[in-house]
């Protein structure tokens, strides 16, 4: 397997964080920063922000749980120091400076040049702060992040541990930064964000933008420029007055070809350039360039449908963990060689488990077809503190992915992770009733599923989890559907369909957690009972699949896993990515 970076994209740029939103001026702040434990928590009383100790340095974005680190102590500490300096460049004069970070867990607080810049609370949402007050000519400016974490069960913590070992599924925590950090350098009039929806059935695409330093400027000009594969298809310009603003354009004049062979779909990934290009009087004050994807998709008749068509959906759970680096991918390549594995074994797509990914991993699935429900990091107790920690960081991540048209489907809960009473308890039914609708608010155009394989409240899509080992035990459960959707009675044996007082609603029905099948390990565990030969393997592997496949009204699947997490090894490839069975013939069984 070789990854190959071939991009589809004009704006493209390697290694950049942000490939949706790519400007010019940048800096990247990954590499080596000092770095301080500071597990009696005095950091602050002792004034670290102007007396960094003296101590170890790490590899920024590697956690300093992981080898890749420079450090690899896995044991948990609740606070952690940083700092770096670097040198401000001429083309800042006159620019604001934003430092950016694309994941911090879990609670950060940064200064630069010893002034405080802004903190952010919670662990897979990307934040920002303009230090541009703070910040001195050339070089020697500094900046210094403390980060606080916990082994509390109400922050969301998705699959890291909390009692000191490895247990279950849950592997070693990830604390402090395991995401990219980098400045950049911006006007002070500017884009802040755009959102783009796509509408194939009116062929058009709608964009509302978000400006900042917009209301004091009477005469800024936005133009937008919308290529394909380099030819032009759509130019615009509208007068700014104001924070919020909102365009929609045709997507039908300049383009080559029948119109339904430029939507994006996993066979045929089109993406459109779009360049955004702000002015104040004939001045130019920002440009952004960015991608889209005209697709559609909807639910009706009890199927997802993709540009109105059926769509029937063949993912891989994926983690998305790496031996060294853990949650970190450990560079842009690894990210696509686990890609186009997914792609070379034959499924459509995945179900990226208890992660919000690396946006550059989102990229990729955009640039090469590759279906994503993204989901949801879980806390695993409730209270108020719970749902305020969670609701604030979902709203974040919904926002922030928006655009990717990879992302087919929401996932904010799993198995009653956090919500562990949802069969009977009122309150938490109504939080995920709650988080439905709000997910709804922001993106009304994607499938979301309340809680993924167990008691679903309401919910677009009927999941359901099944680790059966064979797939005559698996047909025999399913293959009367009023067994499952009939009641709110258990199916297989003590699992529920749905939450006290909610019934089947006519929803596509997917079997969105199975197999997890492992080869003879005294190092790990799998579902069931292990194997130990290929044969064996893929024999048990196509009885399954071939069992789900088999049953008309699921309307696809998402088999565990790609591959190995450390001591959970039931991945169909090893944790370094080594092929367990030839891809080929899971390939030949998905597709058969």
């Amino acid at each position: 397997m070789v990854a190959t970076l071939t991009s589809a994209t004009k704006f493209y740029k390697e290694n950049y964080p942000r490939p949706q939103f790519v400007r010019s001026q940048w800096i990247d702040l990954n590499g080596e920063w000092d770095f301080s434990f500071d597990d009696k928590q005095t950091g602050d009383a002792q004034r670290w922000v102007e007396h960094f100790p003296i101590g170890q340095t790490i590899h920024v974005p590697f956690t300093y749980e992981t080898k890749a680190s420079g450090i690899g102590e896995e044991k948990f500490h609740p606070q952690v120091w940083y700092r770096r300096t670097f040198t401000l460049p001429p083309e800042a004069e006159g620019k604001r400076t934003i430092l950016h970070f694309e994941g911090v867990d879990y609670k950060a607080t940064c200064w630069v040049n010893g002034g405080w810049a802004g903190q952010h609370e919670g662990a897979y949402a990307r934040f920002s702060f303009d230090i541009t007050d703070l910040l001195q000519p050339g070089a020697g400016n500094e900046i210094v992040l403390k980060v606080e974490d916990s082994d509390s069960c109400l922050q969301p913590r998705g699959k890291q541990r909390w009692a000191g070992r490895n247990h279950d599924g849950f592997y070693v925590q990830t604390t402090g930064i395991w995401k990219a950090v980098w400045l950049e350098h911006v006007s002070e009039t500017r884009l802040d964000s755009v959102k783009i929806t796509p509408d194939i059935d009116r062929q058009m695409v709608r964009f509302d933008f978000r400006l900042h330093g917009a209301e004091t400027k009477p005469n800024l000009r936005l133009e937008a420029e919308i290529t394909f594969k380099g030819e032009p298809i759509r130019k615009l310009g509208l007068s700014v007055d104001r924070a919020w603003l909102t365009v929609e354009t045709s997507m039908m004049n300049g383009i080559n070809g029948p119109w339904l062979q430029n939507l994006w779909s996993p066979g045929n990934p089109n993406l459109f350039d779009v360049e955004f290009v702000l002015y104040e009087g004939d001045q130019e004050v920002d440009r952004v360039g960015s991608y889209f994807g005209m697709r559609k998709i909807s639910i009706k008749d009890g199927q997802v449908l993709l540009n109105n068509l059926p769509l029937y959906q063949r993912l891989i759970l994926d983690q998305g963990y790496w031996p060294d680096s853990h949650l970190t991918p450990p560079s842009e390549e690894a990210l696509v060689k686990d890609i186009e594995a997914i792609a070379e074994m034959g499924y459509n797509g995945l179900r990226k488990h208890m992660k919000i990914e690396d946006a550059r991993f989102l990229y990729w699935c955009d640039v090469k077809g590759l279906l994503v429900w993204s989901e949801m990091a879980a806390a695993y107790e409730f209270n108020d503190e719970a749902v305020e920690r969670f609701s604030r960081e979902w709203v974040e991540v919904v926002q922030q992915q928006y655009n990717h048209p990879c992302i087919i489907t929401w996932v904010p809960f799993n198995e009653s992770w956090g919500i562990q009473n949802i069969l009977h308890d009122v309150r938490q039914q109504k939080f995920t009733e709650g988080i439905y609708h709000l997910t709804k608010s922001i993106d009304p155009y994607r499938p979301v599923i309340t809680n993924d394989g167990w008691e679903h409240t309401v919910s677009d899509i009927l999941t359901l989890h099944d680790y059966v080992e064979r797939g005559e035990a698996f047909y025999e459960t399913y293959k009367d559907k009023s067994l499952i959707t009939g009641g709110t009675g258990t199916y297989n044996e003590w699992k529920f369909p749905f939450a006290e007082g909610y019934g089947y609603k006519g929803q596509p029905i997917i079997i969105s957690e199975f197999g997890g099948i492992a080869f003879k390990s005294e190092q790990g565990w799998g579902y069931g009972n292990q194997v130990d030969s290929e044969e064996a393997f893929l024999e048990r592997f196509a009885s399954i699949t071939g069992a789900i496949k088999s049953i008309p009204y699921i309307a696809g699947y998402c088999y565990t896993q790609i591959t190995d997490v450390q001591h959970e090894v039931n991945g169909l490839l090893t944790e370094d990515r080594k092929p367990k069975v030839p891809l080929e013939k899971v390939r030949e069984i998905n597709l058969g």
